[in-house]
C-alpha cells in the first residue's frame, strides 16, 4: 500500500518501487524502471548494457514538509547510433536531468504564474535551476506537438521587442485567429526570419494570407520570396508613429529656433494697467510636446487652449499638426477606394508643405503606399501582437536574472505560445 501511494506521489509510472526510507527531511524512494531492457535515452532503441554507474537521485514532488528523492543506478548502454549513453529512465525527461518530469511540470507551470524568486523558494530549488527546467519542459511539449503550432496559419503578425537594455531584440512571430505567439528567437533582421521560414516549410509558408508588420524592407523582401501568396499590411500604429516622430523633430526645432530667437525688449518696470507683457517666443513652444502628439478627444482644457495659442500664429508647427490628424484619418476610411483617395490627398499635400520632415516622411508613405492601403482595406494591425509583446515584458520583468537567452524564450512560449505545462496529474 505504502508503495503504491509512494509510487503515484513521485510520478512514477513505468517504474516499480523496491524500497521506501526517511533520511532526515527527505524521503527516498528507490525504484527501477519496470522494463528490464535498458533503451538509448535518444533514440529510445533496446541496447546491450555497457556498465553501471553508482546510485543517483532524482528530486520529485514533495511529500508536505519532506522533500522525495528517487533512487536508482542507472545503466550505460552502447546505442549503435548514438555511442555509449546513461539509459533512459521514464520518470525523466532526460539524463541530464536531476529532476523527476512531474518536478519539472509543476516548476514550468508556477514559472508561467509567478516570479522565478518565488518559485525558486517555494520549489526549493537554486533559482538558477528554474531556467533550465523551463527550457526541458518547453523543448519537451514541442517535440510531442510535432510543431503542430505552425500548423494552419493564414493571418500572421511580425514584431521585434526588447529583450534587454542596449538595443538586445527578439524576434516574435503571432498568429491573429488564436492571438498566440508561435515563434520566436533571439535577436532581429532578415536572418532570423529566414530562420523562421525555414521551420515553417515551403506548404505552410504558401498558405499564408496576410502579413502584418512595421514596413521594415527586411520583412517585406522576406515575404515576398518565402510567402509568395501573403499580402502585406503595415500596421496603421507603426504608420502612425512615423508621423508623430516628423512632427515630435518638428518640434524640437521650433523649440531650439524659438530660444535662439532675440527676446523682445520691454520697457523698466511693470507692464501698465491694459498693457500686455510681451510674448516670449520659446514660451509658446515649450510644453507642447504632449498636445501636439494626444488625440484630439484625450486633451484637457489646457492642452486644448495651448493647441488653441499654436493655431493663431499659423506657423510650420500648426501645419505640421494638421498634417498628422490628416494623417491618422485615413486609416478611418471606410472603404479601398476611400483608403486610396484620402491617402493620395494627404500625400499631395505633405510634399508641397515646404516643412522638410513631413517632405521627407512623404517619400518613405508613397514607397510603402500599397501596404498601408491594404491593412485599411483587410481591417488587420499588429495590436494584438503588440497586446503579445506587453506579456512578454511582463514575464521578462518576472524572470529576472534569467542570463541564458535560449531559457528566457523558452519562458516566453510557456507564457504565451499553445505550449502551456499543465499541473501534474491535471492533463486532461
Amino acid at each position: 500500500m505504502y508503495k503504491s501511494i509512494a509510487k503515484k506521489g513521485a510520478g512514477l509510472d513505468g517504474a516499480v518501487v523496491e524500497s521506501i526510507r526517511i533520511e532526515g527531511d527527505s524521503i527516498i524512494v528507490s525504484a527501477r524502471p519496470r522494463k528490464r531492457a535498458p533503451r538509448c535515452p535518444v533514440c529510445g532503441r533496446r541496447c546491450d548494457a555497457y556498465d553501471r554507474l553508482p546510485a543517483r537521485r532524482w528530486r520529485a514532488l514533495d511529500d508536505g514538509a519532506l522533500k522525495r528523492y528517487v533512487e536508482y543506478a542507472p545503466t550505460r548502454v552502447r546505442c549503435p547510433e548514438h555511442g555509449v549513453r546513461s539509459e533512459a529512465v521514464p520518470w525523466a525527461r532526460s539524463a541530464a536531468s536531476r529532476f523527476t518530469r512531474g518536478f519539472e511540470d509543476q516548476v514550468a507551470w508556477l514559472a508561467c504564474a509567478c516570479s522565478r524568486s518565488a518559485v525558486s523558494e517555494l520549489m526549493r530549488v537554486d533559482w538558477h535551476t528554474v531556467g533550465g527546467i523551463c527550457a526541458r519542459v518547453a523543448a519537451d511539449l514541442d517535440a510531442r506537438a510535432g510543431g503542430s503550432r505552425l500548423d494552419g496559419l493564414r493571418r500572421i503578425g511580425i514584431d521585434e521587442t526588447s529583450y534587454k537594455k542596449g538595443r538586445r531584440y527578439m524576434t516574435v512571430v503571432v498568429d491573429h485567429d488564436s492571438g498566440c505567439v508561435v515563434w520566436c528567437a533571439k535577436g532581429h533582421g532578415r536572418a532570423q526570419l529566414e530562420a523562421f521560414a525555414d521551420e515553417l516549410g515551403d506548404e505552410r509558408a504558401a498558405a499564408v494570407e496576410v502579413v502584418t508588420a512595421d514596413g521594415a524592407r527586411w520583412i517585406a523582401d522576406v515575404v515576398a520570396e518565402r510567402m509568395p501568396a501573403a499580402e502585406l499590411a503595415i500596421d496603421p500604429f507603426h504608420a502612425v508613429s512615423w508621423c508623430t516622430d516628423a512632427l515630435d523633430d518638428l518640434r524640437r526645432q521650433a523649440w531650439r529656433d524659438a530660444r535662439g530667437a532675440p527676446r523682445p525688449k520691454r520697457r523698466r518696470g511693470r507692464p501698465g494697467k491694459g498693457e500686455a507683457a510681451p510674448a516670449d517666443p520659446a514660451g509658446l513652444v515649450k510644453g507642447l510636446r504632449y498636445p501636439l502628439l494626444k488625440n484630439p478627444g484625450d486633451l484637457t482644457e489646457r492642452q486644448a487652449d495651448a493647441l488653441g495659442a499654436l493655431k493663431s500664429l499659423g506657423t510650420a508647427l500648426w501645419r505640421g499638426y494638421l498634417l498628422k490628424e490628416a494623417f491618422r484619418a485615413v486609416f478611418r476610411a471606410g472603404s479601398e477606394a476611400d483608403a486610396r483617395e484620402g491617402l493620395a490627398r494627404w500625400l499631395s499635400w505633405a510634399c508641397r508643405s515646404r516643412i522638410p520632415q513631413f517632405v521627407e516622411l512623404s517619400r518613405k508613405v508613397r514607397r510603402k503606399a500599397e501596404g498601408i492601403v491594404r491593412s485599411i482595406a483587410l481591417g488587420v494591425s499588429n495590436a494584438r501582437v503588440e497586446a503579445v509583446n506587453n506579456k512578454i515584458k511582463v514575464a521578462i520583468r518576472q524572470a529576472y536574472g534569467f542570463r541564458n537567452t535560449g531559457n528566457l524564450m523558452a519562458l516566453v512560449m510557456l507564457r504565451c505560445s499553445p505550449l502551456r505545462p499543465s499541473l501534474p496529474g491535471r492533463e486532461a
